[in-house]
């Protein structure tokens, strides 16, 4: 029997645990540390909750300590690890007030990431805060529960009129959305000049900040937040090119890999995550590394990349438990694939962009096509959809793939994730068996027709 630890609970962990529980039983020992009250948090799902679109956050949660107990695991929550012996094989955490040290056999990090603390002036967190807690009130930074819940709490009482988001990725943008429905005048700042540029092209990526902009939201794209200022609490925001009065600012500028805990033993890539092959091991035996902290294999470059996202997490934490539980098994790797839907308009895509193929050295090209879903004759519920396909001109291998519409399209950008993994040629794309009925789609479909408008 082995000890495996896992040093972090959530999505990579939570489905580690889970996974060699019920695939190996009781032939090892498994135990877990958490420094959170809880586990299993879906945090994209917190825009919901801030815009009243879901009841309450039960539905965010999907296991908690009780269940993985049962199951067979120890499981220490609030307790974080203080540091990791990799010669000696212990994890030293501190469990009730008290340093305890735990031996392992194989380890499992799932440490996922932490919010970017910009360099801004008024913008830090109160020291020693687990919770990315900032010291001005009415500042916030959202990832756990905890955060959410204190967004919620304070936009119930009064005096929280004006909400500045800073960073219009896919949380920012979502989260512009929620504070709108609540009421809230919303102002999203971004220092780019548009709205998910990291996934979408920009006339797609206009099409959403359009879509912002019709429903009330001020658009301060192009703009270098400096300062968010405030005596003792939250007054105003403060950019480059403008100055804007606001009750609350949220910071979403993005993520990094939690890696604090790999000592400089761990190989890594520049942005510190840890660098793992297709089982999930680190460049040290038996240490494995899971979810936001760690690399993945992304099948679109062919080679490690950091692709922070809770499906990607999910995916690694099975592999790694097969492999530290002695099942060898390698990840199919993945396209990084990704969606978004805000006022009804749904923005799909995986893989590369074309900018982002042709910086990866790629000799690519683009094709597109915009069409209704279904016939003209079709009068109901019938959407526009556009589409674009990025391929390799040389390989004629299919790239990436984004595709927005308010019609539901998300199914269609799975086949294209698998069409990348597998390394499927545009040309199969423009005779592949697509059935018609009017009821969904046309015999001439904008995916057949994308495909045979390539070079």
């Amino acid at each position: 029997m082995s000890k495996i630890v896992v040093v972090g609970t959530n999505h990579a962990g939570t489905a580690a645990i889970k996974t060699m529980l019920s695939n190996y039983g009781l032939e090892n020992e498994i135990v877990t540390f958490d420094q959170n009250s809880n586990i299993s948090f879906l945090g994209c799902g917190m825009a919901l909750w801030i815009g009243e679109q879901i009841d309450g956050p039960e539905g965010l949660f999907y296991s908690d300590k009780e269940e993985l107990e049962a199951m067979g695991a120890k499981v220490y929550m609030e307790s974080p690890v203080l540091s990791i012996d990799y010669d000696k094989k212990e994890v030293t955490a501190l469990v009730d007030g008290k340093e305890h040290v735990e031996s392992y056999d194989k380890l499992i990090l799932a440490t996922g990431s932490q919010p970017i603390i910009p360099p801004i002036e008024g913008v830090e967190l109160v020291e020693g805060s687990r919770e990315f807690k900032a010291t001005l009130e009415n500042l916030q930074f959202v990832k756990l529960y905890q955060n959410s819940a204190e967004v919620i709490a304070k936009l119930e009482k009064p005096g929280i009129n004006r909400v500045a988001v800073v960073g219009a990725g896919y949380i920012g943008v979502e989260l512009a959305e929620a504070f709108q429905r609540k009421g809230k005048e919303v102002i999203l700042v971004d220092i780019a000049d548009t709205c998910m540029g990291g996934y979408y092209d920009r006339d797609f990526t206009d099409m959403m900040s359009k879509n912002l902009e019709e429903h009330g939201i001020q658009l301060a794209f192009g703009q270098a937040v400096q300062a968010v200022e405030g005596n003792g609490k939250v007054e105003r925001l403060i950019t480059d090119k403008d100055s804007f009065d606001v009750d609350m600012v949220i910071m979403a500028v993005g993520f990094k890999p939690n890696t604090g805990l790999g000592n400089g033993r761990l190989d890594t890539l520049p942005n510190g995550a840890w660098i793992v092959d297709k089982k999930q091991e680190t460049s040290m035996k038996d240490v494995y590394a899971i979810g936001d902290c760690a690399t993945i294999f992304d099948n679109a470059r062919q080679d490690v990349n950091y692709i922070a996202l809770a499906s990607n997490a999910v995916r690694t934490g099975i592999v790694a438990a097969h492999n530290a539980c002695g099942h060898e098994l390698e990840g199919a790797g993945v396209q990084g694939s990704n969606g978004i839907s805000i006022y009804g308009l749904k923005m799909v895509s995986t893989g590369l962009t074309l900018e982002k193929a042709k910086a990866a050295g790629f000799n690519a090209a683009e094709t597109g096509f915009n069409d209704l879903q279904k016939p003209e004759f079709i009068k109901d519920n019938n959407h526009e959809v556009a589409i674009k396909i990025v391929y390799d001109k040389d390989s004629r291998i299919v790239l990436g793939c984004q595709m927005v519409s308010y019609e539901d399209v998300s199914m269609g950008i799975h086949m294209f994730s698998l069409a990348i993994q597998e390394k499927v040629t545009i040309e199969k794309l423009s005779l592949m068996d697509i059935f018609f009925l009017p009821h969904f789609n046309k015999p001439y479909n904008y995916i057949t027709m994308a495909a045979l408008g390539a070079e």
